[in-house]
């Protein structure tokens, strides 16, 4: 869908959407230690177990983003993607 218009090198951010799975992808930049554990260690929604899963990762992407984002988003509705979390 697009790439960090920022970005030397043509590395990431960048976002993709995947149809076959009904998916968007994202790659970003590792967080910094001390931002990592403090997701890591904070209960972002209650009663929600708390951490991060080895199965799951943490990515940044810059604000600067939202389109692409917008974008894929929009992409994913457009192809008849989009299902709202309580009908999963």
């Amino acid at each position: 869908m697009g790439i960090d218009p920022d970005t030397p090198n043509g590395g990431s951010p960048q976002v993709w959407l995947e149809t076959e799975k009904a998916e968007i992808l994202v790659q970003g930049w590792r967080p910094d230690d001390e931002t990592y554990t403090k997701i890591s260690e904070t209960e972002w929604v209650p009663g929600h177990p708390i951490g991060v899963p080895d199965h799951e990762a943490v990515v940044r992407i810059p604000v600067r983003m939202i389109p692409i984002l917008r974008k894929a988003c929009d992409a994913a509705e457009g192809a008849g993607l989009f299902r709202p979390a309580e009908e999963c």
